[in-house]
């Protein structure tokens, strides 16, 4: 009979303990959770607290109850694993609520103790007003302090997933909120014009946002905190979260001497193996390979989580399955937006060194003839040698999930970027159009790939050295959102007629709203023996990079171009 001890539950500890038993009904499985609570939607407690997930209960996947009577799993809550003796293969327990120490022996040991809330040393954040979110009791002492202070204003320090969706909850208690990210953009995970319409959407909401501004130093007065913040300001607020991130909680098995990997979590093989075959370990508190380049990450996800204890649960009874990287792919929901990736964004492309190309594209999320039909904003990046899916990020109101699922799956599936166009994809007026945004990326990407259509992207385009950019918008656009400086507009109902006055010693940059009627002027140019490159994206993504526009040239300026 083969024992299995589980150091922590939630994602990955149950997972293997529930596929071990399944595997294995002689197996004796004990479960140590340090807290009172073994399963949880961890990811649903920002949503508790907004009130969208109205009962506690909910929250609670399991108990130690119901799935010691499911599972045959002995499930020990309040008990603290502090010791791991590799060479004995025992641990030491300490029962946090006796305060007495116990010993026992493992055949397999799986460590699945998380991550936890990084808290930098700031000076005086350590108060009864700050938090973090990573437990249910965490939840709850938030909820019970807006109830009893009557809390109207809020900070968060921190603009990543969980920050951003605590801004939300704050807000949906009808609570004034500041946000403070230390970077230039909310949302780090993503480029940072794909991050732009979520700042604007914040702002729309009310939200204080500040930038490139960190915490530096804390005040805490009766029922109020004095934050003073890295631009010299102050901000007076009666709670603060603090979401900067997370930290592997890898202590346990370091000092136990098992490899620590570069990202500071665990160190493990494709079986969930550490550096001693008999101890495994899962979830947030591992490193794993990046299924784009193999780079060695901390990821902490609930699915890939969920995926790693199952494996682990196996493996440690005989098994030989292995785990297949993790893609990184997410979904945040801010308010009415919602923003999604997968794969590497463009600052990881860049900092590891890897060649590619990116293109942006903005379509309906379904019919525009149908109602409803709200913006997506979509970047694909891919490797302009294999053709790969390196990356994708989308933002809009809907079907943003059921679009970055799709590049996740032709991801994994190791599709090409021009086999998108490929896609055979569900369509009903209601759902989706019969040229998809993911096929229209499909075409895109092939024209870019067989130099059919040249393409220049944002970030590249420098007006004052660019010698003829023409904007083929209709005036009408032009005047009420303003075009590129030292742009002139040309219509492009009226190109063909109007092409004597463009130059053919050098090159034209083609400017519409959104790349397409773009890709039509510049093919019809090309054509006629220009050499026209298309602004992928358009001006709207122009305008998300957060670069100057101005209003429409004047005809003078037009006429410059002309000599």
């Amino acid at each position: 009979m083969t024992k299995i001890l589980i150091v922590g539950g939630v994602a990955g500890g149950a997972s293997a303990a529930a596929r071990a038993r399944r595997l294995d009904e002689q197996a004796h499985i004990i479960m140590f959770e340090r807290d009172q609570h073994i399963s949880f939607a961890n990811c649903g407690l920002p949503y508790h607290i907004s009130g969208d997930i109205e009962d506690y209960d909910a929250l609670l996947l399991q108990t130690p109850q119901s799935f010691n009577q499911r599972f045959k799993v002995d499930v020990r809550v309040n008990n603290e694993v502090i010791s791991i003796d590799r060479r004995q293969k025992t641990i030491m327990v300490l029962d946090r609520i006796s305060g007495q120490q116990y010993q026992e022996n493992y055949d397999k040991l799986l460590l699945s103790p998380g991550a936890s809330p990084f808290i930098p040393p700031i000076d005086g954040i350590k108060n009864p007003l700050t938090f973090s979110l990573r437990t249910l009791d965490d939840m709850s002492q938030i909820i019970d302090l807006i109830k009893t202070n009557k809390i109207n204003n809020a900070t968060v320090c921190g603009a990543g997933f969980i920050g951003l969706e605590m801004v939300e909850a704050l807000a949906a208690n009808n609570i004034n909120v500041n946000l403070v990210e230390f970077a230039p953009q909310v949302m780090p995970s993503v480029d940072i014009e794909m991050a732009q319409p979520l700042q604007q959407e914040l702002i729309k909401q009310g939200v204080n946002v500040h930038l490139n501004t960190a915490l530096i130093a804390v005040t805490h007065h009766d029922s109020s905190l004095s934050l003073i913040l890295s631009d010299q300001s102050t901000i007076t607020t009666q709670l603060l979260i603090m979401a900067v991130g997370v930290r592997p909680s890898s202590g346990l098995a370091q000092d136990a001497g098992l490899t620590i990997g570069i990202t500071g979590a665990i160190k493990v093989n494709q079986q969930m193996q550490t550096s001693d075959p008999d101890i495994y370990a899962v979830g947030d508190a591992i490193e794993v390979n990046h299924f784009v380049d193999l780079h060695p990450s901390h990821i902490p996800l609930a699915g890939p989580a969920n995926r790693q204890g199952r494996i682990a649960g196996e493996n440690m009874l005989g098994g030989d399955v292995q785990y297949q990287n993790s893609q990184g792919t997410a979904i945040c929901k801010v308010f009415d937006l919602a923003i999604g990736s997968v794969g590497l964004n463009e600052k990881q492309l860049l900092a590891r060194n890897i060649d590619y190309t990116k293109i942006y594209l903005h379509a309906p999320s379904h019919a525009n003839y149908y109602p409803g039909a709200t913006p997506i904003s979509l970047k694909l990046i891919f490797c302009p040698h294999s053709a790969k899916i390196l990356g994708a990020q989308a933002v809009g109101q809907q079907g943003i999930d059921k679009r970055i699922d799709i590049l996740s799956v032709a991801q994994r599936a190791g599709m090409t970027v021009d086999q998108l166009k490929d896609l055979e994809l569900s369509y009903a007026p209601p759902f989706g159009s019969a040229k998809d945004i993911i096929n229209q990326a499909g075409f895109v990407a092939s024209n870019v790939l067989n130099k059919s259509m040249p393409i220049i992207v944002p970030d590249q385009l420098f007006p004052e050295q660019q010698e003829c950019i023409i904007d083929i918008r209709n005036p009408g656009e032009l005047a009420k959102l303003g075009t590129i400086k030292n742009a002139i507009n040309i219509p492009v109902n009226t190109l063909r007629a109007r092409v004597a006055e463009l130059p053919k010693d050098q090159p034209i940059i083609v400017v519409c709203q959104v790349g397409l009627r773009g890709h039509v002027a510049t093919t019809l140019l090309r054509n006629l023996g220009y050499d026209a490159i298309n602004l992928t994206g358009g001006f709207k993504t122009w305008c998300q990079f957060n670069y100057e526009t101005v209003q429409i040239c004047t005809e003078h300026t037009k006429n410059n171009h002309k000599n």
